[in-house]
Order: structure tokens, then C-alpha cells, then sequence
């Protein structure tokens, strides 16, 4: 499992970028971040449990707090807290990013339901 090597908040692009040992560098978009939340309040307390968050695409992060030496704790500007994010779980959403976030535009639109305000379409920096 690489080891993450920095970590910088991009406030006007509402981007997370996040650095790893191995050589990768991800752009995570906060409104990605948001969505995918490892909390149980998205996640749910079982499998099947996933709650579909939308209206985040204006979503920005109000601070990130290390928790010990292997995850971070981000504080979203909607009051969103609860998710620490683990390097592994933050590499993961990395490498699986394009997967992911198809994968959370078509269970929006099957669910009839619309992400927010437009603005530039997540994706890599």
C-alpha cells in the first residue's frame, strides 16, 4: 500500500490533491469526496446500505485534521464530519475515481434526482 508523501486543499478549484509515495498524485474533487463519504451516515451500518448523497457539487472541505498516522478527517462546508478517510481508502477513491464517479452519475440519474448548481465536471486536474 504506497504511503501518502503530501496533501494539499485547492479552495477555489474545490480539489483535494493527494500525493503518495508510489509516484501517483490524485485530484479529488469535494464534491467526489463528499459523496463517497466512508461514513455511516452515507455508507450505511451494513452492505446495501449506501445512501445516495446529491446536491454537493458546490460542496467545499472547511479543514482537514490528521487522525494518527493513517487517516485524515475532513470537514466539509456543509456540516459533513463524521468520514475519516484512511490513506488506503484515499488512494482507492484515486484509482478508482473514473469508475466511481460514473458509477454515482448514473445512480443519480436513475434515481431522477440532479447533482446541484453546474460547475466544471469532476475529474482530474
Amino acid at each position: 500500500m504506497p504511503k501518502p508523501t503530501d496533501i494539499k486543499l485547492h479552495t477555489r478549484t474545490r480539489r483535494l490533491e493527494v500525493a503518495f509515495d508510489s509516484g501517483e498524485t490524485f485530484f479529488l474533487p469535494c464534491e467526489y469526496l463528499r459523496v463517497n463519504s466512508p461514513s455511516a451516515e452515507v455508507q450505511g451500518h451494513g452492505p446495501g446500505q449506501k445512501v445516495l448523497v446529491t446536491g454537493k457539487q458546490q460542496v467545499g472541505i472547511k479543514s482537514i485534521q490528521a487522525v494518527g498516522h493513517y487517516a485524515v478527517m475532513l470537514e466539509f462546508d456543509d456540516g459533513h464530519n463524521t468520514g475519516i478517510y484512511s490513506w488506503q481508502t484515499l488512494y482507492q477513491l484515486g484509482k478508482e475515481q473514473d469508475v466511481r464517479w460514473q458509477q454515482y452519475l448514473d445512480a443519480v440519474r436513475e434515481a431522477g434526482e440532479q447533482r446541484g448548481e453546474p460547475t466544471a465536471e469532476a475529474g482530474h486536474e
